[in-house]
């Protein structure tokens, strides 16, 4: 399987990405935690990691935007590509688990998910539940209707 290189991020995005939520813990000042990549210029994927903040009350979680630099500075196996198709989660000990597996390993760490855990964990339903979380998240632009500002351009289009 061929690997797509990271394309080059322009600084201003990174910005942009990092503005739109600068209460969210940042991994570069929270070394001891897993670590939630999502991309930061989606409206949808805002929300739910604004949620999954509320409800990380021991503080286990940071977030980084996949269009961060720190991303590919310090996950170079995870391309563009990969980032952009589901969400992320690196645990402490750097296990990558993506989509629904993602999913499932939050459902354990945060009590609020505890009650998704008994149908996250259903013996071989994982692939029922990746296939659920790709078909959300391949509609994710649209689900959230447009982007905000930074969206105006035309560049989401690609997404619709």
């Amino acid at each position: 399987m061929t690997q797509v290189a990271n394309p080059p991020t322009d600084p201003q995005d990174e910005t942009v990405s990092r503005r739109a939520a600068p209460d969210l813990q940042h991994p570069a000042e929270q070394s001891d935690s897993d670590i939630v990549i999502f991309d930061g210029n989606c409206k949808f994927c805002h929300q739910q990691v604004q949620r999954l903040k509320r409800w990380d009350s021991k503080g286990q979680l940071s977030f980084v935007s996949l269009h961060d630099p720190y991303v590919a500075e310090h996950f170079p196996d995870l391309t563009h590509d990969q980032m952009m198709e589901q969400l992320y989660v690196v645990n402490t000990s750097g296990l990558r688990l993506g989509g629904a597996a993602a999913i499932r390993y939050l459902s354990r760490k945060l009590p609020r998910m505890w009650w998704l855990m008994p149908w996250l964990h259903i013996p071989f339903s994982l692939p029922i539940w990746q296939w659920g979380y790709k078909q959300v998240a391949k509609r994710r632009y649209k689900i959230s209707q447009k982007m905000d500002a930074s969206c105006d351009d035309g560049s989401c289009e690609i997404h619709f």
